[in-house]
């Protein structure tokens, strides 16, 4: 059986090898990421992180873990430079190296102690704990209105997406009757062009 340091060092070896996946939309699924990410590099596992604090509507994070940790370097830079595509539409994807505490399943770290105890309010650490206790709450009201935020960029890029569709949908109507209706043949003929009948 492995030590706990040998166990913490392949957990090490793990994470250099994963990429973070950040702001997915909800309805991306762990075949979608695959089929994605596998141009690039083989992938191992896909893993979501369960959102606790908001809404479902969120966009979703996931851990992909690929097949060495050069790769993760290549989809990092790729996707930087080009628009991750899903369903034909570009996605504003964010991705970077995992780190250790992104993982749940996360070992124990071998020699490290943990000491816990409460304090008296003459403790002059009294006052640090009260402080991170308001910086705490402060943080849960921003992350908040940072969800909220996120949740009406989502809605209007949604809206801008949905708006694109319908473009195009009514571009591709007006060409297939066009061809219906023997309008470009006619055009064509008129001007010396050759049409497809496709």
């Amino acid at each position: 059986m492995a030590s706990a340091s040998e166990k913490y060092a392949a957990f090490e070896e793990k994470v250099s090898r994963t990429v973070y996946f950040d702001n997915l939309s909800p309805q991306v699924t762990e075949s979608v990421l695959r089929t994605a990410v596998e141009q690039f590099a083989t992938v191992k596992s896909v893993k979501f992180i369960p959102n606790y604090l908001g809404p479902t509507n969120l966009p979703q994070c996931a851990l992909i873990e690929l097949d060495s940790s050069k790769k993760v370097k290549e989809v990092v830079s790729m996707i930087r430079q080009y628009p991750f595509m899903m369903s034909g539409m570009p996605r504003p994807v964010r991705a970077r190296p995992a780190e250790a505490e992104m993982f749940d399943d996360r070992p124990e770290k071998p020699d490290r102690k943990i000491k816990c105890c409460w304090l008296d309010p003459s403790d002059p650490d009294f006052e640090v704990a009260k402080d991170l206790k308001r910086l705490t709450r402060r943080h849960a009201v921003e992350a908040e209105y940072v969800h909220k935020l996120q949740l009406q960029e989502e809605k209007k890029l949604a809206e801008q997406q949905g708006e694109t569709l319908n473009m195009h949908y009514k571009k591709f109507k007006l060409v297939d009757s066009i061809m219906a209706d023997g309008t470009a043949k006619h055009l064509a003929k008129r001007y010396n062009l050759g049409v497809a009948d496709e």
